[in-house]
């Protein structure tokens, strides 16, 4: 928990978490009245403008992807996630904490990674009630 004194600093902190860097372009999808509102906005502040929503045309840096457990295929939702991405970008499966309403195992979205052709590379905790799991293009394996 962050003490009041300390709120914009541990907001700044979650957006580096996140790789959120000056000038990338973010898409937020699954966006409900539960999302984290504190973590959006140390987002829009380090990236410098608003999120874009799913409705975005434009080639995206980072997208992401507020998922509870029935919110439907997370494969599905990753495929079409990636159609606006750039190829070094990356997408933000931000999930609730073990033991809050939406919980998502974290085998299902290393399942539904693997299945789109993602690897995960990183896991972030995001205040009190979110988990983000990192996930970016599969590289190929250099020739010998």
């Amino acid at each position: 928990m962050v003490a009041a004194g300390d709120a914009g600093k541990g907001e700044a902190d979650v957006a580096e978490r996140l790789d959120i860097e000056p000038e990338i372009v973010v898409q937020e999808l699954g966006w409900d009245e539960d999302v984290d509102d504190d973590v959006r906005a140390a987002i829009e502040e380090r990236c410098g403008s608003e999120l874009l929503d799913e409705d975005a045309d434009e080639v995206v840096d980072v997208v992401l992807l507020w998922w509870r457990e029935d919110d439907g295929d997370l494969t599905d939702t990753l495929l079409d996630a990636m159609t606006p991405l750039s190829d070094d970008g990356v997408i933000w499966v931000l999930t609730p904490k073990t033991g809050r309403e939406g919980y998502v195992e974290p085998a299902d979205i290393a399942e539904a990674a693997s299945t789109a052709n993602l690897a995960q590379t990183a896991n972030v905790s995001l205040g009190e009630g979110w988990m983000g799991t990192r996930l970016a293009y599969r590289r190929a394996k250099a020739r010998r």
